[in-house]
């Protein structure tokens, strides 16, 4: 993307997954209109969800902010706040008013209803074109335990972002990150996962050694994480629950920087034997590494691109870091960054049409973009230290880690859309470095 941008992103009808449609309404052509860069945000009206059960009224409420704010967070979606509503859906199932919506200024309409029958939650919604006074698509219910109330607002959230942009959502989705506590000279860092947004975030180290690089698998069922444990630094791979630890390789050599395959089943990482690194593949559960480069250089950093062919990884072999794509299963490696500065970190999208990467130059660091044949380089932040992007599940938004200088500085994990507009800090408990995000959850 560049910033001279014009896209129009359109209504599209999203894969129901789990979801079951309940009631058939004709769609209509509710857009996103995306100019030159700049979002005038949609003004939206959810109204807290009707409580289809005596006990459900407060699960209704937290499950509807869950929805606002993951809405509000994209920088696409403006709310126009309760205080504001004419209105009042006190029935989900009854004729909505649109004069009422449409005099305040919603172009958007979220209405719902939630039930609670013993340890389970039932969630109902409705996406509507208040000036069209049409629904969008069809409703649509779904349930699980009352204790993940998160996770359905999060579900709700992203067949909505689905529908009104035509791109897949992300918030239903974990992020594995190092926890860090205590003085800078001698930090306590711990591999936690947490929500997208940064709620129910726990540790599954035990701070005893120091972690870094965790990488969770697309799935968010198993972590790699490089440990110094054993003195020199070895690969971890575990259940994301903290059980089944083992080290990936045996070797004696120095192994770090892992990456998971797409489908999971294959891993690839660095080995360094003397003053260079070469990058090795192997399988998840089973086989025998393989070596993919053989050079004086060091070669690292490495992460698949979507279909598992290719590699693309950080090198020096040219003198200072630069950006290589090679085929997974070993080859000639073509460099594609050419920008003035070095290159570090880079990470294919998984929708496979762009790169993400830390540059330093000039003294700063940035995280930037560019397409797979190293064309469309553009930078979206610019720090005194950026690094580390990894990618949301819809290949539109960006997670990485910004440290702040000083004796009290540390890591605070951010996300950025891929135009550079909306920089947020991702709330954390503490200090919080290397993020890695998984995909959609099932």
């Amino acid at each position: 993307m560049v910033n001279r941008l014009r896209r129009t992103l359109i209504l599209a009808a999203p894969a129901a997954l789990a979801l079951r449609p309940f009631a058939s309404v004709a769609q209509s052509p509710l857009r996103i209109e995306i100019t030159q860069g700049v979002v005038q945000p949609m003004p939206f009206a959810a109204p807290v969800f009707v409580a289809d059960t005596p006990m459900a009224a407060d699960l209704a409420q937290r499950i509807t902010q869950v929805v606002i704010d993951d809405l509000t967070g994209t920088g696409l979606f403006r709310e126009i706040p309760s205080s504001a509503h004419i209105g009042r859906i006190t029935n989900f199932d009854a004729p909505v008013q649109f004069s009422d919506w449409k005099a305040i200024g919603a172009q958007a309409l979220v209405t719902g209803a939630v039930g609670v029958t013993g340890d389970r939650a039932r969630v109902r919604f409705r996406l509507w074109d208040v000036f069209a006074q049409t629904g969008l698509g069809e409703g649509l219910r779904f349930q699980g335990p009352a204790s993940s109330w998160r996770r359905l607002g999060h579900k709700v959230a992203d067949q909505i972002y689905m529908r009104l942009t035509g791109e897949g959502g992300y918030f239903d989705s974990k992020v594995a990150y190092v926890a860090e506590s205590g003085p800078k000279a001698s930090r306590q860092k711990r591999i936690a996962v947490m929500d997208y947004d940064g709620a129910n975030a726990v540790a599954v180290t035990d701070g005893s050694a120091l972690v870094v690089t965790p990488r969770l698998s697309i799935k968010a069922r198993r972590i790699l994480y490089t440990s110094y444990e054993q003195g020199a630094p070895k690969i971890f791979i575990m259940n994301v629950d903290g059980g089944g630890r083992r080290v990936l390789d045996k070797t004696a050599a120095m192994s770090f920087a892992p990456h998971f395959s797409a489908d999971g089943s294959r891993v690839v990482y660095s080995v360094s034997e003397g003053t260079g690194s070469d990058l090795y593949v192997t399988g998840t559960d089973s086989g025998a590494p393989a070596r993919l480069t053989r050079t004086a250089s060091i070669d690292t950093a490495p992460s698949f691109s979507p279909d598992g062919s290719r590699i693309c990884f950080e090198s020096d072999r040219s003198g200072n870091q630069q950006i290589y794509v090679m085929p997974a299963g070993g080859g000639e490696p073509k460099r594609i960054s050419f920008g003035e500065g070095r290159y570090a970190t880079p990470v294919w999208s998984p929708r496979g049409d762009m790169i993400a990467f830390t540059k330093i130059v000039g003294g700063r660091f940035h995280i930037g973009v560019m397409r797979v044949d190293g064309s469309g380089e553009q930078l979206l932040t610019a720090s005194y230290i950026d690094e580390g992007p990894t990618w949301a599940p819809n290949g539109r938004v960006l997670m990485f880690f910004r440290e702040s200088p000083g004796e009290s500085g540390g890591p605070r994990i951010h996300s950025v859309d891929i135009t550079g507009r909306n920089l947020r800090e991702v709330p954390t408990a503490g200090f919080a470095s290397d993020p890695s995000w998984s995909g959609l959850l099932e």
